[in-house]
């Protein structure tokens, strides 16, 4: 398995959870087990750049396939999402975090890729608009019991806003 760039060799039980081996078999537990029944969010991860629970994902699914978790995200320090979630406050226990972030990632492939949500206004729009319900939809699959949304909303619009620019 690769994951952040790395190749594991893993002997599995084909019913353990991606989530699980990134956890207790290699080591990575930056990616959090929430309710372990995919309605949390807290174990996103990117596998080849979308993003997936990991925790009603079999890691024999992805032999062979990019895994990246928050520890892979940034090479050379902070990532500038993360510097984002830090500036705006968007987190305050934290363990939502990991998640959230992955999540956001991904779900900033799919908008630039122009796949709509479910309050799309033009779903044939060659762009769409970065509103915030646009980015209230897309995450909602991540939930933060400390309450943190309007920093993390604040903190992914950041992110569109820089991209834009630079």
């Amino acid at each position: 398995m690769r994951v952040n760039g790395i190749e594991h060799e893993l002997q599995l039980d084909p019913r353990v959870s991606l989530l699980d081996t990134l956890r207790e078999h290699i080591g990575l537990t930056g990616t959090k087990k929430g309710c372990d029944q995919g309605a949390c969010g807290a174990c996103t991860v990117l596998v080849d750049g979308e993003r997936i629970n990991a925790c009603l994902a079999l890691a024999v699914q992805y032999d062979g396939r990019d895994v990246i978790t928050i520890e892979g995200i940034s090479r050379d320090g902070v990532h500038p999402l993360q510097a984002a979630f830090i500036e705006h406050d968007a987190f305050q226990c934290g363990y939502c975090t990991p998640g959230q972030i992955c999540s956001a990632l991904g779900m900033m492939a799919e908008l630039r890729a122009g796949m709509p949500s479910a309050v799309t206004l033009d779903v044939m729009a060659e762009a769409i608009a970065v509103t915030e319900p646009e980015l209230k939809e897309r995450m909602s699959g991540n939930l933060c019991r400390c309450g943190a949304y309007v920093g993390i909303v604040d903190a992914i619009r950041e992110m569109f806003a820089r991209a834009a620019t630079g």
